[in-house]
């Protein structure tokens, strides 16, 4: 071939590709781009003093709680069920658990219901999972009873069964015959007393509070409410719980909520939120009416929470480490095929992160 017919030919192929991005949407090349930009910028975000420590003393209680991995183990094949992606917490903890599993050459399948309040479509998964050639499943139930028929099938076909997060009730799934082989979790109810008297200490003890709660009879959602609820109320402290009401987790609803709460308690100083979805929507419900002096506070430490904190819009979050959760699931999954028990509750350490110290935060994950 001459030298003309080359340049030709790569003259053709210049104008292909050109044409080949010009017919792309814009939506594609800016969220391809968008995509890259995030990658970059998590790459290069080194974490600070004070993130270096809470990773060391995370891996420290895990270890101690977990055990170490034996040197030489056959790898399990592992299925994991989280609750859905429209939330971001959940999106992040699937992007977690990928990111743990590499780290540890695990093979692993990450699935999901539809919606957050979707028990049917959850249990369905799970019922299709447990047919499946998986040697232990780690699952988070959207409430404490939808996923008991799929466990009891998973624990007759002898897949080990690891609950993450909101609990499964033990006493209904002993009642349909079912178990559980481990559990890691965090102390719900610890949440919402640390976010309550974080909260008093700011207001002095005195004012008027309200609870926007998640989905009623899920876990996560029952602990933190308890916990708020009975810090508010504790013989010690002087401020008035006016309301203590569920919103599924959904943003419509706080938001909503929040406006009804303002309108007949328009001098209401606290707000904690369930999660950190209400807490946003709580946050542009009070902005549109012009409120500004009202604390709020979530769960989840969302990477929206968490340029709110950095602009005064949210007061705190309740955090723990999302990368070092999954990773920790993991481990157990490892060590559960390998045949350990685990006969206790494993607890992971909290962090509260507020207006005073996010800017201490970079890393955390």
């Amino acid at each position: 071939m001459n030298i003309k017919k080359i340049l030709s030919s790569l003259l053709a192929l210049a104008l292909v590709f050109g044409l080949f991005l010009a017919c792309m949407p814009a939506s594609v090349l800016a969220d391809n781009k968008s995509k890259e930009t995030e990658k970059s910028e998590e790459e290069e975000e080194e974490p600070s003093d004070t993130v270096k420590k809470l990773f060391k003393d995370f891996d420290k209680a895990m270890a101690k709680q977990i055990g170490k991995l034996p040197k030489k183990y056959e790898k399990p094949k592992v299925g994991v069920l989280i609750i859905s992606l429209t939330n971001p917490f959940w999106a992040n903890m699937e992007r977690c658990y990928l990111e743990a599993a590499e780290e540890l050459d695990l093979d692993i399948d990450v699935q999901t219901g539809t919606t957050e309040g979707d028990t049917s479509s959850q249990l369905d998964v799970l019922m299709t999972m447990a047919d499946m050639d998986y040697d232990v499943i780690i699952l988070s139930p959207i409430d404490g009873s939808n996923l008991i028929p799929g466990i009891v099938k998973c624990n007759k076909n002898g897949v080990k069964i690891i609950n993450l997060g909101p609990g499964v009730d033990l006493k209904a799934l002993e009642e349909a015959g079912g178990h559980l082989d481990a559990r890691i979790t965090v102390d719900f109810a610890e949440q919402g007393q640390i976010c309550a008297e974080d909260m008093m200490k700011r207001l002095d003890n005195k004012g008027k509070v309200a609870i926007l709660s998640g989905l009623a009879g899920a876990g996560q959602s029952e602990g933190r409410t308890k916990g708020a609820k009975e810090s508010f109320e504790d013989k010690k402290s002087k401020v008035d719980l006016v309301a203590a009401q569920n919103c599924d987790w959904d943003a419509s609803l706080a938001y909503n909520a929040t406006k009804d709460l303002i309108t007949e308690h328009p001098d209401l100083k606290g707000l904690f939120c369930c999660n950190d979805v209400m807490a946003l929507a709580a946050s542009v419900a009070l902005e549109a009416e012009g409120k500004k002096d009202v604390l709020i506070y979530g769960v989840d430490y969302t990477k929206d929470a968490q340029e709110a904190l950095k602009e005064g819009r949210m007061t705190g979050t309740m955090s723990y480490s999302s990368q070092g959760y999954c990773r920790a699931a993991l481990q157990m999954a490892i060590l559960l095929h390998d045949g350990k028990e685990f006969d206790e509750n494993i607890y992971l350490p909290l962090t509260l992160i507020t207006v005073d110290n996010i800017e201490e935060m970079q890393g955390w994950k």
